[in-house]
């Protein structure tokens, strides 16, 4: 259930990210400092790590993969975060997702070592 929630969440804010919604836009290019190509990227591999988390309830090898690429791409976000001087509550919601990113991949490679 997790795994689709996250899955669910990932690919909604890669959405928005690749859609340049106004939000983002400012965030990535004002706040931030990165630009839009990185926010571009970003967007990209959260969508396509999210459909990897749901592909991955027919394919087992994709959820390592995808909830890996989260778990580092959530890790770029609370280091962002907190240099930016937004705080622990902002960078708490990429902190979150980044342990639901590890434990599915941590339960999901002990998975596979079971086979």
């Amino acid at each position: 259930m997790i795994q689709f929630l996250l899955s669910l969440a990932f690919m909604y804010f890669g959405y928005l990210k690749l859609t340049a919604h106004p939000m983002h836009v400012e965030n990535f290019t004002e706040v931030y400092g990165y630009g839009k190509t990185i926010m571009y990227c970003i967007g990209a591999i959260e969508v396509t790590s999210g459909i990897g988390l749901l592909i991955g309830f027919m394919k087992k090898g994709f959820v390592p993969i995808s909830s890996g690429a989260l778990a580092v791409v959530m890790v770029g976000a609370i280091t962002t975060h907190l240099k930016v001087g937004q705080g622990i509550e902002v960078a708490m919601k990429p902190f979150i997702f980044f342990v639901l990113s590890v434990v599915i991949f941590l339960v999901s490679t002990s998975e596979s070592d079971e086979d």
